[in-house]
């Protein structure tokens, strides 16, 4: 009987330990900042779209090294509001004097602010002051996990009043794209302030649940049980947030602010059927545009003209 006792407690204890190197694995994988990402090399669902026409890409690249050169961007910071009391950093263009017209920009996984100079160049152009953060464990921001957007609709939230604080009368426009497009999301669901006018969102997923389970079929061909549930178990020990609860679907659902929703229809990294699961989500004014032969971040790459004459034209009815 006690040597079968010791048995048992041996298979617990081995099924335990794989449990949670199983965990730690994926974690480090996937949530892990400032570690390499190997997936994201070479990966067949990131290559550029065929759509993409050399000489509009040509002509883009050189409007935004033109405006790299020209204009210098300020350092803003804030600390996050939970325990860890990240130094979180963005940058700042500011756009004249006497203006109230406001974008934040928020870029996608692994990237940073310097990622995003084709949009800032774009809202700028526009005449708005434009803040780019860098998300925790991104850039020039601290912290040693990568929130999938939950934690950081929270800092979106400390970036708003940090505006707000400058300029009482500002109107805000919340931008982002991948990882940044499931962030605005999950920012709409919190308490905005009435300075928050409109979203857009570009190629964000559903749910973190949802993406890291279709990247698991598709990088690993393995199942969401127990292999999630392991990687889930140890981002709450490690992160402090849960993969099941972290929902842009969710978080449109309370949304009361219009949003327009921009999805590639080739996407294969954060799937295009995504975008119907946040759109039909969301019961405020809402508007999608879907730009065909657009795969993951390409949508204005093929075809900014219709991108940015939408954006302008739904942003326009709320600023």
């Amino acid at each position: 009987m006690k040597k079968r006792m010791i048995i048992i407690i041996g298979i617990f204890i081995l099924l335990g330990g794989t449990y949670i190197g199983v965990g730690n694995y994926f974690y480090n994988f996937a949530l892990k900042a400032n570690d390499e990402k190997e997936f994201m090399v070479d990966n067949p669902n990131l290559e550029e779209s065929i759509a993409v026409t050399a000489d509009v890409a040509e002509a883009a690249e050189l409007a935004d090294s033109q405006f790299i050169a020209e204009h210098e961007a300020a350092a803003m910071s804030v600390v996050s509001d939970d325990g860890l009391q990240l130094n979180l950093h963005a940058d700042y263009y500011q756009n004249g004097e006497e203006n109230h017209k406001w974008a934040i920009a928020v870029h996608g996984y692994t990237s940073s602010a310097e990622g995003m100079t084709r949009y800032i160049r774009n809202f700028y152009e526009q005449g708005f002051h434009v803040v780019a953060p860098d998300l925790r464990g991104h850039g020039k921001s601290e912290g040693n996990y990568i929130g999938m957007g939950w934690h950081d609709r929270l800092d979106t939230l400390k970036w708003i009043d940090e505006i707000i604080e400058s300029d009482p009368k500002a109107e805000i426009v919340l931008f982002g794209i991948s990882m940044g497009g499931a962030t605005v999301m999950m920012t709409s669901g919190e308490e905005l302030p009435s300075n928050v006018k409109v979203i857009v969102e570009d190629c964000g997923y559903s749910s973190v649940s949802d993406v890291f389970v279709y990247q698991l079929d598709d990088l690993f061909g393995l199942p969401e049980f127990p292999v999630l549930n392991a990687a889930n178990t140890v981002t709450k020990i490690r992160a402090g947030f849960d993969l099941y609860k972290a929902s842009a679907v969710q978080q449109v659902a309370k949304s009361e602010k219009p949003m327009l929703f921009i999805h590639g229809d080739q996407d294969t990294f954060v799937p295009y059927e995504m975008l119907n699961e946040v759109f039909d989500a969301a019961q405020v004014d809402k508007e999608k545009l879907i730009i065909k032969g657009a795969g993951h971040g390409q949508a204005e790459n093929v075809d900014p003209q219709n991108y940015w004459s939408t954006v302008w034209e739904f942003v326009g009815r709320y600023i």
